[in-house]
């Protein structure tokens, strides 16, 4: 099995609820990759999978998470020059439904 050689920064989520918004802030154009956790095990592997993102020429970039889950978000230069520094957050945590009292 192939093991990946690329460098890359990685960021575990956890458990996330679909319609989360991440966004991310890069210091370079790299690709950022959001992940489930089955992807993100196939990835290390050098392996086919899928993602959420591509090549990020601006900063900051958002995903939203696509359905609940575990995720994880990759940030890595395979394809450019130099490295780039990143950081994480969550800025819109999709919140409790409220319920009204009927009257």
């Amino acid at each position: 099995m192939a093991k990946l050689t690329v460098n890359f920064t990685h960021y575990d989520l956890k458990q996330q609820r679909a319609g989360v918004t991440i966004e991310i802030t890069l210091s370079a154009v790299a690709n950022v990759r959001l992940m489930t956790e089955s992807n993100f095990t196939l990835y290390k592997q050098a392996q086919k999978h899928q993602f959420v993102g591509g090549v990020a020429r601006k900063s900051p970039i958002r995903l939203s998470i696509p359905q609940n889950g575990h995720w994880h978000v990759i940030v890595d230069m395979e394809g450019h020059n130099g490295l780039a520094q990143s950081s994480i957050k969550i800025v819109d945590a999709v919140g409790t439904p409220r319920f009204q009292a009927a009257s």
